[in-house]
């Protein structure tokens, strides 16, 4: 098919400077025909109007999808209406120039620290949506040519593990006077996230004391207005350090919003977060206003539905052949997998299809020497390859025939190829192998690609990438008849979780020294039991601290006692968090 030049033609589509090739998915005229009409008879388009116009397609919550209306330009107010004529796109724009009042005040010093320093670093404080998507973002404005020079002098981090590990990688060197920590959390309930956002609050008054002040001049929040009560409750001065979310926004949808817009803007200013929106509100309207045959979105994710639902392909890969996208995979994979899978439609009936996708992947070339055996050799898994025209930063050395991004773009090009077309014994033969080897270098070919080949890497070529992707999970969505914007599924982890802690705070404080715990079964029991005696031994009965480790009690107590920082472990459940 691939030597099908008319049918290659047929299979490009193309929309501001991003060029979609799919001529090597395991498609003919006819498959995209059914799937076009497939996609008519589930009223794909209408349910594309209703997302972008407010309806409430996230009929489990009985909520609007409206996370376009994020990027959405100042001449949409007054076009879109939610919960009884709230005005949608004019909230955001509410947010959004209280967010470039905020980035303004900071960058230019008019903020300062409790002690009157100028604040250049940001500790990000979330997980899942609220972490994923805005540091793919930062990965890749970090080497973008404007974001170098605006974010000198600025340092931005994420802390989303409730691992201590991760608390003592993120501050290890951070000078708590210059720091400003961002809580993003819809509901501010979040276990890890609320843990984490304790543990930074406890960082900054063991330099600063524990004036009230502190936390005002050094916390913000991103949260939804009905977690008000509960965002001052902490110490976040709600007047000028709340950034509103809404119910209509689920987090893995929510970068656009404030849980991207307050760390990136900081770090980066905000103007180039605009650039950010202006190019996913690119591909938004592409979506939106494209017949389905010229669609990017429509069409990669009907390829999806094909290759899962018709071809049984359980999983797919994204490669970016470009560093700065090294967490993009990551991001993709929460917005597909916690979107779409799941095992009820909207008729309240169980899928007896094939649905939801395992995604994974690297960039190029590091996956090449990491997967791509299973890919070319093993199990079929399709492959989306995103290239660039021109590099962020190339590179041609002396004496060398090619610069360091044709070398690359070499690979984004043969890959799909090689997949496609494989290699037979006979020409495994012709190279004069020997012939017990023949067959473990045969490569049967055949498995199927999509090509994305976008300009350059910039901020406004990453809001289309994040665009693109949102859509597709919705196109499959809508085609599958399911729900792309709950998560019930994770529910069930936390509820247990809160029971088990219940049980480990009875061990801790208990005054006998073996205290038994009796789990739900004896599987857990054991193991926890294990986990309690040998922890407690490590720290000491009772929880006081052991001279003999690294932990101690309480460890910073001002900024004067330690500067900068010298080790940031808070003692673990013997400091003096609660």
């Amino acid at each position: 098919m691939l030597r099908d030049r008319d049918r290659c033609d047929a299979m490009i589509a193309t929309h501001d400077g991003v060029y979609y090739d799919y001529s090597r998915q395991r498609v003919t005229a006819e498959t995209m025909d059914l799937l076009f009409d497939l996609a008519e008879r589930q009223m794909l388009t209408d349910r594309i109007r209703g997302m972008f116009g407010g309806d409430r397609i996230n009929f489990t919550e009985d909520r609007a999808v409206l996370h376009t209306a994020l990027r959405a330009g100042r001449e949409g107010i007054g076009t879109v209406f939610v919960d009884d004529g709230v005005d949608a796109i004019r909230e955001v724009h509410d947010v959004l120039d209280r967010v470039r009042r905020f980035t303004d005040a900071f960058r230019s010093g008019e903020i300062t620290g409790y002690t009157g320093k100028r604040m250049r670093n940001v500790v990000s404080v979330g997980i899942g949506g609220s972490y994923l998507g805005p540091e793919f973002l930062h990965e890749v404005l970090k080497t973008e040519a404007v974001g170098i020079s605006t974010s000198l002098g600025y340092d931005l981090r994420f802390l989303a593990n409730v691992d201590p590990v991760d608390v003592e990688r993120t501050c290890a060197d951070l000078d708590p006077e210059e720091t400003l920590i961002i809580v993003v959390s819809k509901t501010f309930t979040t276990a890890e996230t609320m843990l984490n956002a304790r543990t930074m609050r406890q960082w900054l008054w063991d330099f600063m004391g524990d004036d009230a002040d502190v936390v005002r001049r050094h916390v913000v929040a991103c949260s939804s207005v009905s977690a008000t009560e509960r965002v001052r409750a902490f110490g976040i001065d709600t007047d000028e350090g709340m950034f509103r979310f809404w119910d209509w926004v689920g987090g893995r949808y929510s970068v656009c919003g404030a849980a991207g817009a307050v760390p990136i803007s900081l770090m980066y200013g905000y103007d180039l977060f605009e650039k950010f929106l202006e190019g996913a509100r690119s591909m938004d309207q592409h979506f939106l206003n494209a017949p389905p045959r010229k669609n990017i979105p429509i069409i990669m994710g009907l390829l999806g539905c094909w290759n899962s639902s018709f071809m049984g392909y359980s999983s797919r890969a994204l490669i970016p052949y470009a560093q700065a996208l090294l967490r993009l995979p990551a991001h993709i994979q929460q917005l597909d997998m916690e979107s779409n899978g799941k095992r009820i439609n909207r008729h309240g009936v169980e899928i007896d299809y094939p649905v939801g996708e395992v995604d994974f992947g690297e960039p190029g070339t590091n996956s090449q020497h990491s997967f791509f055996q299973m890919i070319h050799q093993g199990q079929t898994v399709p492959v989306d390859f995103l290239g660039f025209v021109r590099s962020q930063h190339d590179l041609l050395m002396d004496n060398e025939k090619l610069s360091s991004h044709d070398e690359l773009m070499a690979n984004f090009f043969a890959q799909p190829d090689a997949l496609a077309n494989g290699k037979t014994a006979d020409e495994v033969r012709a190279e004069g192998c020997p012939e017990e080897l023949v067959l473990h270098k045969v490569f049967d070919g055949n498995r199927p690609s999509s090509s994305l080949l976008f300009p350059e890497l910039s901020a406004y070529v990453t809001g289309q990438i994040l665009s693109l992707y949102e859509h597709r999970t919705a196109v499959q969505g809508f085609i599958w008849d399911l729900n792309s914007f709950d998560q019930w599924g994770v529910e069930l982890g936390k509820k247990l979780a809160l029971d088990v802690k219940e049980h480990l705070m009875e061990a801790r404080n208990s005054e006998v020294g073996d205290h038994e715990i009796i789990a739900d079964n004896p599987a857990t029991s054991r193991i926890m039991n294990y986990y309690i005696k040998n922890s407690r031994d490590a720290v000491g009965v009772g929880g006081l601290s052991n001279p003999g480790t690294s932990a101690t009690s309480v460890t910073r107590k001002t900024h004067k006692d330690h500067f900068p920082p010298q080790i940031n472990d808070l003692g673990g459940h013997s400091g003096r968090l609660s």
